[in-house]
Order: C-alpha cells, then sequence, then structure tokens
C-alpha cells in the first residue's frame, strides 16, 4: 500500500475516532449510527485497494467533518449553557447554607430561651426575697444581661421610640425600688401569686436599648424586664399591636426546601440539556444517514454537494 493511500486511511481513522467520542457524549441513536456507517465505508476502502481512495478523502471533506464540527458547535453551546445553570446552582447552594445556620442560630435561639426563662425567673424569686428581708444581696442571675447582647441583632423586633418610651414609663409610686432593681408593685404581687412561674415571650429593641417581654404561664398577663435599668414592669401588648412577632423560621424552611427542589430539578436539565439536539438537526443527521447507508451511495459520492451543504447551512445558523 503506498504513503499516499496510507496518509488518507490514517487521516481517516481520525476522523471516526472523533465521530465516535462525539457518539459517546451525545448517547443519540442516529450520530452512533452515523459512525457505525462511517467505520464500514472506512473498512471498505481499507478491504478493496482498487476502490479510489481520494473518495473515502471526499467522503469525510463532504459530510464527516461537517457533521463534527456541527456536534462540537452544540457540544459548545451545550456546555455553556449548563456552566449557566451550576452558576445558579451555586448561589442557590449558597442561599441555603447561609439560611441553615441562621436556623441553626434559631435552634439555639430557642434553648437559650429556657435557660433565659430560668435566670429571670430565679432572680426575681430572690428579689423578693432581698424586698422583703430589706437586704442588700445582689439578686440578678450570673450573666443575666449576655442573652439580649447575643440574640438581639437577629431576632429581637424592632420599636419605634414612641413605643418603647411608652413600655417603659411608669410613675414612683407604682414600684418597689433598692440599689438594684425597680419593679412594679402589682407585677411583683402577681409573680409571688403565680410561683414566679414565667417564660420569654419576645425581645424587643429601640437602637442599641433593648427589652425582654415574658409571658405568666397560667395567665395571658405579659411583663417586660429592661435589662439596663433592671426595671420590670407590666407589659401592655396593646402598645405592640402593630409589630409582627411571628417567627419566620417556619417561612425560611419553606424556601430552603423550594431552593432544594428548584437545584434538584435544575441539575435534572442539565443533565438533559448537555447532550441536546435541536430536532431540525437531529431530522437533518437523520436524513444523511439515509443517504449514506444506500447501496449506491460510494457511486455517487460526488453528487453529495448537496447534503453537505446543508449541514455546512446548519453551522451559520443560531439554533445554538
Amino acid at each position: 500500500m503506498d504513503e499516499y493511500r496510507l496518509n488518507i486511511i490514517k487521516k481517516s481513522n481520525t476522523e471516526i475516532n472523533r465521530l465516535q467520542l462525539l457518539s459517546v457524549f451525545f448517547d443519540d441513536e442516529v450520530i452512533y449510527k452515523i459512525y457505525l456507517r462511517s467505520q464500514v465505508i472506512h473498512q471498505l476502502f481499507v478491504n478493496n485497494e482498487e476502490l479510489e481512495i481520494e473518495k473515502l478523502d471526499l467522503f469525510h471533506l463532504q459530510f464527516t467533518d461537517s457533521v463534527i464540527e456541527l456536534l462540537r458547535k452544540i457540544k459548545k453551546s451545550n456546555e455553556k449553557n449548563v456552566s449557566l445553570i451550576y452558576d445558579e446552582i451555586d448561589l442557590n447552594e449558597e442561599l441555603i447554607g447561609r439560611m441553615a445556620v441562621a436556623l441553626t442560630d434559631q435552634k439555639s435561639f430557642r434553648l437559650d430561651k429556657q435557660k433565659q426563662s430560668l435566670k429571670v425567673n430565679l432572680s426575681l424569686r430572690k428579689l423578693f426575697s432581698v424586698l422583703s428581708d430589706l437586704s442588700s444581696d445582689f439578686p440578678f442571675s450570673k450573666n443575666i444581661n449576655v442573652f439580649s447582647s447575643k440574640y438581639a441583632n437577629d431576632f429581637y423586633f424592632d420599636l419605634t421610640t414612641d413605643q418603647f418610651t411608652q413600655l417603659i414609663n411608669f410613675q414612683n409610686k407604682q414600684v418597689y425600688t433598692n440599689a438594684y432593681a425597680i419593679i412594679e408593685k402589682k407585677l411583683m404581687g402577681k409573680l409571688c401569686k403565680y410561683d414566679f412561674r414565667t417564660e420569654f415571650y419576645a425581645g424587643l429593641k429601640s437602637g442599641e436599648q433593648v427589652i425582654e417581654v415574658y409571658n405568666f404561664l397560667e395567665t395571658d398577663d405579659y411583663y417586660l424586664f429592661f435589662p439596663s435599668r433592671n426595671l420590670f414592669l407590666f407589659c401592655d401588648l396593646a402598645v405592640l399591636k402593630d409589630l409582627d412577632t411571628s417567627t419566620n423560621l417556619s417561612e425560611k424552611e419553606k424556601i430552603i426546601q423550594e431552593l432544594q427542589y428548584k437545584n434538584d430539578k435544575l441539575k435534572s436539565n442539565a443533565a438533559v440539556l448537555k447532550t441536546a439536539i435541536p430536532q431540525e438537526v437531529v431530522n437533518l443527521l437523520e436524513d444523511s444517514y439515509a443517504k449514506i447507508s444506500d447501496i449506491n451511495f460510494i457511486n455517487h459520492l460526488s453528487n453529495f454537494d448537496v447534503q453537505s451543504n446543508i449541514l455546512k447551512t446548519m453551522l451559520k445558523t443560531d439554533l445554538f
């Protein structure tokens, strides 16, 4: 076999290998059939030296090259679109991560609310004893102010200056006072009656100032703790009527679930899009396969220009 013929066969092998890689990537029946048929045509020339080897070269030039270039263009376009999808997936994952941290913080907030309620109840019980005994003992539990400093920014609700002022307003005759605390007299009476059984209800803030609101377990009554003055007063929730104190936990969980569902759908779409071929191209490839499968194809190879031109025209379209 002369060198000229060997070079064309070697070049033909290279073209077929490229076509095989694309058939594996797209995993499409018509591409795989074109690859197999191209192998048959190639082998036909390898086994029959009497055939004009130039026709094999012409076959690849007119057909295989255009098919490979067309499929590569589709592959590149698909990969670009898939990349955009994964950019969106990454942004969603980042948001899910941030919200998951917030949910973790909210679980810690729930647990620490119980601990803070216990501290306040013990402090009020001790304050009652101190006031009753005219003692100079410090009544407050250790680190009682840490709770607000830790959670106020993320979990306390904003008050207007007017609302804040209304809540902490009192007259001296209404309260018991010592060196450490101020507490409304009627509130102390109610606390004693219900054995200091209260729980944290909500946190409020106005600028740097914070208020903790507690409610009695047995009644619908509420009181506030103003840490910066160690002040305890009944709390009129009517002052907060325009304040939305509903937790956003379930909403965050819902958003996370929606984002996770969206990402699953995007990943599924990306997998499909990665190997998608426009129907117009599929139709063209099927028509091309029918022509190269014709038993007389080789004899009419010189008349294959029309099909070749259609493939080349498809390369110039904006379908992908």
